[in-house]
């Protein structure tokens, strides 16, 4: 799963990017977001993403001079924000070896394109690195022995997500899924973030503001029959939530979409 630093300081871009794609559909996770170049910066020194995307004109810190920085301290491929306007800046993102560029608004199926790419990439460079690695130590063992390891470490957390993804308009929970999968509650929490950097809930909560959205732009429905589609019984709570990771009501979601 590949880790998502998002930088942009337009808040209205930034949360349509975390929110109005499904990133997990593409085993990938957003484990942080920033609003500007310098909070950026310390994102990807806190989190070491694969992935970084940003925009390039951003108080504090460019989004050039934040790669060349976050550089120093993080490997990560970085995809470049731009407009028809910014294509001067967008060369001087190559010359950094962007690996490549958006032009908003951004279009999903590019994005999948993009991250598909990525992944093969990313993984024929971490298996020629385990290579390398385990040659030099004199280690014999076959490399696909360490592949089937790792991700017998990380499937109860691959199942855990598919469940997200299957049972996010039902109720379910971490002690739930643990049950299902015959592990104890706390050792699913922790696994989950220490792979996804987020708590269980915080990506249930997530992945149900995103279908939320989907379904509040068809336009066919009522922000409450919505909020019962997506798992949160309380209509309240359901607001509550989508404010916290919107910044705005589903109200005010509606106005500014039309």
């Amino acid at each position: 799963m590949l880790k998502i630093i998002i930088v942009e300081d337009e808040d209205i871009i930034r949360k349509g990017l975390v929110f109005t794609i499904d990133w997990l559909s593409m085993d990938c996770i957003i484990v942080a977001e920033a609003s500007d170049g310098q909070e950026g910066l310390e994102k990807i020194i806190e989190f070491q993403p694969d992935v970084v995307i940003t925009d390039i004109k951003m108080p504090k810190l460019d989004g050039i001079e934040m790669i060349r920085q976050a550089r120093c301290h993080a490997k990560f491929k970085s995809i470049i924000l731009t407009s028809y306007t910014e294509f001067d800046y967008a060369k001087k993102a190559i010359e950094l070896k962007a690996y490549d560029y958006l032009v908003k608004p951004v279009d999903e199926i590019k994005i999948k394109n993009i991250m598909e790419a990525l992944h093969d990439e990313i993984d024929n460079h971490k298996e020629v690195e385990f290579v390398l690695e385990t040659s030099k130590n004199g280690s014999c063992m076959d490399l696909n022995y360490y592949i089937t390891l790792d991700n017998s470490e990380n499937c109860y957390v691959a199942q855990a997500i598919q469940k997200i993804k299957e049972n996010y308009a039902d109720k379910i929970s971490i002690e739930s899924i643990a049950a299902e999968l015959g592990v104890s509650s706390s050792y699913l929490s922790r696994k989950f973030k220490d792979i996804t950097e987020h708590t269980f809930l915080d990506l249930l909560n997530s992945y149900r503001v995103q279908q939320a959205i989907k379904l509040l732009n068809t336009g066919k429905y009522r922000v409450y029959e919505i909020s019962d589609m997506v798992g949160f019984s309380d209509y309240k709570h359901f607001c509550t939530v989508f404010k916290r990771y919107t910044l705005m009501s589903p109200t005010c979601f509606i106005k500014k979409r039309r």
